[in-house]
């Protein structure tokens, strides 16, 4: 993940991450972090520009450092992705882009009036004029709908948004942050996000010909072959790693620009075993231990593996779980952050495992007796789980 700046124009309301004190990234960067891929590892390398709103760096630096990057000696090039609001797309970016194969996601949260209320007024259409520049450019384009405790109550309205205009798209809930608590009262309760789950899973197996929701698609295979294919539920320690504005390397885009997480500087090229001896690594394995000890009687802690470790440090901020408030919805934040903890949403992901398993093993034993894994069951489903299981 290369973060050219934390900076964004936008002022989503739920946001954490952004600093609109944050410098641009300097193209040397880029060329530091070629060199440091060098012998690092043998794999191949997917490249994905994040932010704050990574626009901002500009044309010629997209320019230079895609041409660098995918014509490197150094590693092997698997592919290019980038997350951005697309207010700055124009067709010049676009050309380009699509020129190298970087394929965009951009983050929308349903229907105009809903997305706006979330994410500011205007934001709908500067981001729906860049989509169109992007898909005449032939880029794909594909959408992540965040769900806070306001949006929940639309959830009907904002799946019918993305089918009727066959948006593919992912699922974020609203998560507090290690960085502040300006995201707390939108924050979804695990019950909240377990149901939101279950329910879109309902909804989403009658349409499998029409939309892909990314998220049941790797829930369902990580079941399946018994393995987390989806980042929140992937051992990602040491496979994922982030680049700052400065060079500086973190464990994930999340942890850009807080220093306790720094593990090493792209202009030292660090090895891997360098990393690993940063506060950040020993941060990242304390998580690992707890959930191999906390985690280890549940049945899908194979394919978790206690969640997200970001998430699971914000957690350890607050009294118990995220779903402990208090009357205005804002978490408590304990005065002494030294625990450690699992994911918070680990509810969540507990309901929609079950829920899923339960539907395949009844789908199972339906077709031992009569029918056939895929097979439509019965008039209310066009699709199955199986189904979901077996796509590609």
């Amino acid at each position: 993940m290369i973060v050219p700046t934390l900076h964004c124009p936008s002022n989503c309301k739920y946001c954490w991450g952004s600093d609109k004190e944050s410098e641009l990234m300097d193209i040397q960067v880029i060329k530091e972090i070629d060199e440091w891929l060098d012998g690092f590892r043998d794999d191949y390398v997917h490249f994905t520009f994040h932010g704050g709103e990574p626009l901002l760096a500009g044309y010629d630096f997209y320019r230079e450092a895609l041409s660098i990057l995918k014509n490197s000696k150094t590693h092997k090039e698997a592919g290019f992705s980038l997350q951005s609001n697309l207010w700055l797309l124009d067709e010049k970016l676009s050309k380009l882009f699509s020129e190298y194969g970087v394929a965009i996601s951009t983050s929308v949260d349903g229907p105009k009036k809903i997305n706006d209320y979330q994410r500011g007024k205007g934001y709908f259409d500067k981001t729906m004029k860049g989509y169109k520049i992007a898909i005449e450019s032939g880029v794909h384009v594909s959408f992540i709908s965040t769900f806070t405790s306001y949006s929940k109550d639309f959830r009907d309205e904002i799946y019918n948004f993305f089918l009727k205009n066959r948006y593919n798209f992912k699922l974020h809930a609203a998560l507090p942050s290690l960085r502040g608590n300006n995201a707390d009262k939108w924050v979804l309760t695990p019950k909240e996000h377990g149901n939101l789950l279950i329910g879109l899973l309902n909804s989403y197996l009658n349409d499998l010909d029409k939309i892909e929701i990314k998220d049941f698609d790797h829930i369902c295979k990580s079941l399946f072959i018994r393995r987390g294919t989806l980042c929140t539920f992937a051992d990602c320690m040491g496979d994922t790693l982030a680049v700052g504005c400065d060079g500086n390397i973190y464990p994930c885009y999340r942890f850009v620009g807080m220093n306790e997480y720094i593990m090493g500087n792209v202009y030292d090229h660090p090895s891997m075993e360098e990393l690993m001896k940063s506060m950040a690594w020993d941060k990242l394995m304390k998580f690992k231990d707890h959930v191999d000890e906390s985690c280890g009687d549940c049945s899908y802690v194979k394919f978790c593996r206690g969640g997200c470790p970001y998430n699971g440090m914000v957690s350890s901020k607050y009294t118990g779980s995220i779903s402990k408030t208090d009357d205005t919805n804002n978490l408590e934040p304990n005065e002494v952050n030294s625990s450690i903890s699992v994911d918070p949403q680990c509810e969540a992901y507990r309901m929609i495992f079950k829920e899923v398993s339960d539907r395949a093993n009844k789908e199972f034993l339906n077709s031992s007796i009569g029918t056939f894994p895929g097979q439509k069951q019965n008039n209310t489903k066009k699709f199955t789980v199986m189904d979901l299981m077996l796509k590609r």
